[in-house]
């Protein structure tokens, strides 16, 4: 019962992320539930392995081009930073913020 009511719980909010936000709110989000905080105690978390765009678009019903742009202005925010084989997410309390606004 646990199990389930746990998959309920994502789906409801997965489609209420589908029906209230726009694309780049929705991947914003996608990034947070990938992120898994690092150990040191800053605010920054990882996303091993990077996401294939397409897999990002797929979860979050836009296109391959729109998280492309979308992970670039982050990245030039220094949001996101792209390392050999993960993800950083630099602030994660403002991606958060992001996301809410």
């Amino acid at each position: 019962m646990e199990r389930l009511t746990a998959i309920i719980r994502r789906s409801t909010e997965r489609i209420f992320d589908l029906s209230v936000y726009g694309a780049n709110i929705r991947i914003y989000a996608d990034l947070l539930r990938l992120a898994e905080p690092d150990t040191n105690g800053d605010n920054s978390a990882a996303i091993s392995p990077i996401p294939i765009h397409s897999d990002i678009a797929a979860r979050v019903s836009t296109t391959r081009e729109t998280v492309a742009r979308v992970l670039g202005d982050l990245s030039r925010r220094e949001i996101v930073i792209r390392e050999k084989d993960r993800l950083i997410v630099t602030d994660i309390d403002r991606l958060a913020e992001m996301v809410e606004e």
